[in-house]
């Protein structure tokens, strides 16, 4: 937490940053201790301080935050390994997201989902092209292979689901 104090006019006011991470299954929710998909949107912040003397403060000037379900983009894979130079690899992977109400993941269908490529020695991805997901979240494309290097989906995210990478699959380009 960071804390800042600030006095103006008499008053001691005092600035503070909290992460917080949400559990949903620990979580009164839209059904008994848990939350739901439907869950999933704009929420109201509130929050107290207790004063050394016991009594407390209210923040009435509450913060709206938006709570995602997790995504995450399974088997990817980048193949033929070893692959010539200016010869095709094909990726494939399967962009899933959180079912809170089911207690699992499912596949998520028709997103948009970034390929990106990271040369070998480099320390960052670029994006080399954007792919829909099947109707099933099914992922598939082939590009040219020039260089080595490791290759990942990209799924930024949305109002309801949060972003992620997939895990990174190197291909030696010979």
């Amino acid at each position: 937490m960071e804390l800042q104090d600030i006095l103006r006019g008499g008053y001691t006011f005092r600035d503070c940053d909290e992460t917080m991470t949400i559990d949903p299954d620990g979580m009164p929710g839209g059904n008994g201790n848990h939350l739901v998909n439907s869950d999933a949107a704009a929420w109201k912040t509130l929050g107290t301080a207790i004063k050394k003397n016991g009594s407390y403060d209210t923040d009435l000037l509450s913060a709206t935050v938006r709570l995602q379900r997790a995504s995450r983009i399974q088997n990817a894979n980048a193949s033929p390994e070893p692959v010539a130079k200016g010869k095709p690899i094909t990726v494939t992977g399967t962009v899933q997201r959180a079912n809170w109400s089911r207690h699992r993941y499912d596949n998520y269908g028709d997103r948009l989902v970034k390929l990106q490529f990271k040369p070998a020695g480099s320390s960052s991805y670029s994006t080399v092209k954007t792919v829909t997901a099947s109707s099933t979240g099914y992922l598939k494309t082939s590009v040219t292979a020039s260089q080595d290097g490791t290759w990942r989906w990209r799924y930024s995210g949305n109002t309801t689901t949060g972003a992620s990478n997939s895990s990174g699959d190197y291909v030696d380009v010979t």
